[in-house]
């Protein structure tokens, strides 16, 4: 009876540690697929499990790439940031756009196969950063797979788009959205959520692929310390935090980088920052280095337990997440050879650490300029903090580079084992950050514990033009075993596209400007262009199909530096969202380009007092510059408030933002965040930025 009970004991602990997935798929895209995925087929978001985004075709090459044309393009219908990079298997591309909508093509022709909209509730839209972006699909057995917005995960048949399961992965009511591509792993769905900025508690999690339930899932930072942590590892990380965090979640999603090595049978992940961003508010009792944010941590791919971690960033102050794409590969360091993570996050460095033991073994900036830090400690890679980046101790404003759009963010870097160089998309970027003693969390919109309205562009013309000089970009080849950049090609703007490198020695790239691009992957020669009436933040891939060689691209201007830096700091291209596919010798033309309209600036007059602008400036930069852009001057995609036809009506201004009168068109209601009287202040701000920009004669 003893042995009876102990054995019932064992089975209920074996339960409780999650379910076992279904058997894997042996017909449609298979384990071995996509471990080594068939000649001239793009099945996984970054091409393979590695995630290189490198494809070893050569039909397209240094020598006949200035031959490329329009084969075919398909417009969307979602007029936000794109950022997917489609899939292609059997003859048929698959991909995302914006609000979590899936399409299946003809990747010879370019005709819609089927189309899915998941109706993600457009007030959705003031829990993400970024836009209402998503980068992708992933393909498993006989079904297509996507995280929705609003954090659910679905499962759609290749062949009709029709739906076999919609999965909730978020708790209801969170502030949590999906943004990211799922990742397949031995007939499990990876996914992870974003919200870091909104008081959530991170995590990755691994779905049954025929299914949709959870096999298991790991927290990225620990809950309540009073009560026991779900896992070893998070008694560990609750040492490295204090006060009440866990009342506000702590931040640590896992909002895009998650890669499945088979050869040690890890799931490798980034996690993004700690929250809110000052230090001060969330540990309160003392400094820590709040684990596992801003990390690199691998679990098992069986049982998600904890391997191992790399902070890269510790008590993060910045929003440096460790989100951007991890590269898992062979390289040959001091005569042996070693399995790798290749890593260039936010903060500026490149990371190459052990990937069965996460041990660091280099690290080296890829961009000029980084202030935060004097460089990282040469055994442990530990990061050498300068003490003026800490806002939150010197109580002064610090300017730092990089900035919270990071030296590198989302937008996926490719890597080339022919010239084993690493090409970045890189940012110059710097951010003003300043500790707010005042903060009080709230419930809508960003909770930084910071106050950014001391980085308001004056009005001055030879300031604003300077301004926007600095804000810069480039194509950074990076040979990660001498840490040195081989090449570089400098961008006026900062986020560009994401990189595809080939066989045929290339390196393709979009940019922000309107030109998706090919240089040599050797040299950095630009060899070919091609307009593309919008700015570029997807990365490319490429396919083959009946021995001939296609590129595609997602095109559509959006994401981050539209929503938040807007005009103000940069040149923007309209949104004109677009596939557009590739191949040598096509002649294909774009539809003429919308001509773009002017607009006069017509405000009201300059009523508010003193002390009521200076408290408005400071909740718009605060809350409102994140979707309506710095200054009050927006970008391509949301409404610029200086323009508002409700400016000058106080009361349908309080209806819109006070009580949430445009709900259904994403502008929610803000009365939990402010009272009437801060609205209007905000609306006297609005009014007066209007009025200097008038002057000043712009628009």
């Amino acid at each position: 009876m003893r042995l009876k009970l102990l054995a019932a004991a064992a089975l209920l602990t074996l339960a409780a540690c999650g379910k076992s997935p279904s058997p894997p798929a042996t017909e449609g895209v298979t384990d071995a697929m996509l471990a080594n995925p068939p000649e001239g087929e793009w099945l996984t978001v970054a091409g393979d499990h590695t995630e290189t985004r490198f494809s070893g075709l050569d039909k397209i090459n240094d020598k006949n790439v200035g031959e490329l044309g329009l084969a075919w393009s398909a417009d969307m219908d979602t007029a936000r940031g794109q950022e997917a990079t489609p899939l292609m298997h059997d003859g048929v591309l698959y991909v995302t756009t914006a609000w979590s909508m899936v399409k299946a093509y003809d990747a010879r022709t370019g005709a819609l196969k089927w189309s899915y909209d998941p109706k993600v509730p457009r007030a959705k839209l003031v829990d993400v950063c970024c836009d209402a972006v998503n980068r992708g699909v992933a393909l498993y057995g006989d079904k297509v797979y996507v995280g929705t917005l609003d954090g659910r995960l679905v499962a759609l048949e290749q062949k009709t788009g029709k739906v076999v399961f919609d999965k909730p992965t978020i708790p209801k009511d969170s502030h949590m959205a999906i943004t990211g591509a799922p990742r397949i792993a031995k007939g499990m769905v990876l996914i992870g959520q974003a919200g870091a900025e909104y008081f959530s508690r991170g995590y990755v999690a691994a779905y049954d692929a025929q299914t949709g339930d959870e096999i298991w899932k790991f927290y990225t930072v620990p809950g309540d310390p009073s009560k026991p942590q779900e896992g070893k590892h998070l008694e560990a990380a609750a040492k490295t935090w204090s006060g009440d965090f866990w009342k506000r979640g702590g931040g640590g999603n896992v909002w895009d980088s998650i890669t499945y090595d088979p050869v040690t049978n890890l799931v490798i992940f980034g996690t993004a920052n700690a929250e809110p961003w000052n230090p001060a508010h969330r540990n309160t009792d003392g400094a820590g280095d709040s684990l596992y944010t801003a990390s690199v941590v691998a679990v098992n791919a069986d049982t998600g337990e904890y391997a191992w971690h790399f902070q890269e960033t510790p008590e993060d102050r910045w929003d440096f997440d460790s989100t951007q794409q991890l590269i898992v590969r062979d390289v040959t360091i001091g005569g042996q050879q070693r399995r790798v993570v290749m890593h260039a996050p936010k903060n500026g460095f490149f990371y190459t650490l052990d990937a069965k033991t996460g041990k660091f073994i280099s690290g080296n900036p890829f961009v000029e300029g980084i202030n935060w830090a004097s460089g990282l400690d040469p055994v442990t890679g530990a990061p050498k903090i300068n003490p003026e980046a800490k806002y939150e101790v010197t109580g002064k404003p610090f300017v730092g580079f990089p900035g919270a759009v990071g030296a590198h963010s989302w937008t996926p870097m490719s890597f080339s084992p022919k010239t084993g160089l690493v090409y970045i998309p890189v940012n110059y970027t710097p951010q003003f950050y300043m500790g707010d003693p005042d903060w009080k969390p709230g419930t809508t919109g960003f909770q930084l514990g910071i106050d950014v309205s001391g980085g308001d562009i004056p009005a001055d013309k030879a300031i604003r033009a300077a301004t926007k000089a600095a804000m810069k970009g480039a194509l950074v080849a990076f040979d990660p075993l001498t840490g040195k950049a081989r090449w570089s090609v400098p961008h006026s703007t900062p986020t560009n596209g994401g990189t595809l490198s080939t066989a045929g020695n290339l390196v393709f790239q979009g940019t922000a400007l309107g030109e998706f691009r090919a240089y040599t992957a050797d040299t950095g020669k630009q060899l070919w262009s091609f307009g593309t009436q919008s700015g570029v933040l997807a990365a490319p891939m490429t396919y083959m199909i009946d021995g001939e060689q296609y590129i595609a691209v997602l095109v559509g201007w959006g994401g981050v530096w539209d929503v938040s830096a807007g005009k103000l700091v940069s040149t923007m291209t309209p949104n004109i969202s677009r596939l557009m596919v590739f191949k040598l010798g096509a002649k294909g033309v774009l539809p003429a380009a919308p001509p773009s309209a002017k607009r006069v600036l017509d405000p009201p007059p300059l009523t508010g007092k003193g002390e009521q602008i200076a408290l408005g400036g400071k909740l718009y930069a605060n809350s409102c510059s994140v979707c309506h852009g710095a200054s009050a001057v927006a970008g391509s995609l949301n409404p610029d408030l200086r323009h508002s036809a409700v400016l000058g009506n106080a009361e349908a201004w309080k209806k819109i933002v006070h009580d949430g009168a445009l709900s259904a068109n994403g502008m929610v209601a803000w009365k939990d965040q402010f009272n009437p009287d801060q609205v209007e202040a905000i609306r006297h701000y609005v009014i007066k930025r209007a009025n200097e920009d008038k002057a000043l004669g712009e628009h």
